[in-house]
């Protein structure tokens, strides 16, 4: 993106209202008021800043969201620090890529892409379908058998959401909960993390076990 675009006074306004203090919940009020600018969501864009760009997202035209455009979203998105960049992609996908069908065939088409990024994205995707009680697509069987195949060689932003997928396989789908328990076992990811009280662990065993309990108790 051209971060040299002179900014309108709305937008300058905008950026005025957003300081280390606005929650996500601001933004998104923000957002309803203004609806859908694509112009201006990309003078946000120029900000470089974090919380512009997630208010930015929100305002995105999708029809335009080509894979060119994505690409180069996805290079801005780089000089922001691990969490952030995650963020952003995670916040894009849920708030526009994963509500369109075009740009659902683009996330698709991304499980082998350069971009890690768009790696995780197409991981993280199929993990949401099933983790938010939607009919995921009959892939079941290929996406464990790519995941066993290739987690251990992902950078980390992408092993965290395969692992994600597994364990949301293995809490829904019964038949492959052993498997998706016994992928942890083999890889040991996340074994040793501490989490916080009240909050799941990413370790397979202990994350699908959590959840399926969870779900009885109901």
């Amino acid at each position: 993106m051209d971060n040299k675009i002179k900014r309108s006074q709305e937008a300058e306004n905008i950026l005025a209202q957003i300081n280390s203090q606005t929650k996500l919940g601001d933004l998104r009020k923000i957002a309803k008021d203004i609806k859908k600018n694509h112009e201006l969501a990309m003078e946000l864009w120029s900000s470089e800043a974090f919380l512009p760009r997630l208010l930015a997202i929100l305002i995105m035209d999708k029809k335009l969201l080509t894979q060119d455009f994505l690409n180069k979203l996805d290079e801005d998105m780089q000089m922001h620090p691990f969490d952030e960049r995650n963020n952003l992609m995670d916040w894009l996908m849920a708030n526009q890529l994963a509500k369109d069908k075009k740009t659902i065939a683009l996330m698709a088409s991304w499980e082998t892409s350069s971009s890690a990024l768009q790696r995780r994205t197409f991981w993280y995707y199929q993990a949401r379908l099933r983790w938010t009680g939607q009919t995921p697509p009959d892939n079941t069987e290929d996406l464990l058998a790519a995941l066993e195949t290739t987690i251990m060689q992902e950078e980390p932003e992408v092993k965290w959401a395969m692992n994600f997928l597994a364990g949301w396989i293995g809490v829904y789908d019964e038949t492959n909960r052993t498997r998706c328990m016994e992928i942890g076992e083999k890889t040991g990811l996340y074994k040793d993390e501490v989490v916080s009280k009240g909050c799941t662990p990413n370790y397979l065993p202990e994350f699908i076990t959590m959840e399926v309990n969870k779900r009885r108790d109901k």
